[in-house]
This record gives structure tokens, C-alpha cells and sequence, in this order.
């Protein structure tokens, strides 16, 4: 069973809960629905996860609430424990690489942080 956590900067700054502040309760509670799916069930259908092609191990969390696209991006840190670190409302096909650099160099720091 997976286990999420939410990344916090070396100051304490977490991104991922500072997004959600920005949403209505249905729209967290979207995501947070699909959260738990991600948790509970051993084989995550794509449309929910999925890991973005072209990056080192960045994970996709996806999730829709009417006509607005959430993603939120991460990674594993072990077998088990997926740490989401960057999130955004989508507004176009691909996901911008400025948010995936985003969450390639808190992944960096993250791993640095633990040496």
C-alpha cells in the first residue's frame, strides 16, 4: 500500500497544501478522492497516475472537477512513499516544462536534504 506525503521546503513552505488553499472544497475534495485511490489500490488506472515521459521518475497525480484539470507532480522515495511536491491547475495539452523543472529541482533538494 502506497503512502503519500506532501514535500516541505527546508523553511517549512509546502506548496502542494498552499495550492489547495487556493480551491473550492469540491475541487479538494476531487483530489483528495483521488489521493486515496492512489493509496488503497495496488494497480492506479493512468487516467488517475502516471509517470510523465521524458523526466527522471516524475509522477503525474490527475484529477478533473468540471472543467478544471488538476495536476499535481512528485515522486517515489523508496517503493512506497510518493512525495508530492508541485501542483497547478492545467490549461493546456502538455504539462508545461516549467513546472515539471519545478518539480525535478524540489525532488533535488529533497534527496540533498537527506544525505
Amino acid at each position: 500500500m502506497r503512502k503519500i506525503k506532501f514535500y516541505r521546503s527546508e523553511t517549512g513552505n509546502c506548496p502542494v497544501e498552499k495550492y489547495f488553499d487556493s480551491l473550492t472544497n469540491k475541487q479538494v475534495e476531487k483530489i483528495a478522492f483521488v489521493l486515496d485511490i492512489i493509496e488503497q489500490l495496488d494497480i492506479v488506472p493512468r487516467k488517475f497516475f502516471k509517470k510523465l515521459q521524458g523526466t527522471i521518475d516524475i509522477w503525474e497525480v490527475r484529477a478533473q472537477q468540471g472543467n478544471n484539470i488538476f495536476r499535481i507532480l512528485g515522486f517515489f522515495d523508496g517503493k512506497d512513499l510518493v512525495i508530492l511536491n508541485h501542483a497547478f491547475t492545467k490549461k493546456s495539452l502538455k504539462t508545461p516544462r516549467r513546472d515539471i523543472k519545478t518539480a525535478q529541482d524540489r525532488k533535488k533538494e529533497y534527496f540533498n536534504r537527506r544525505i
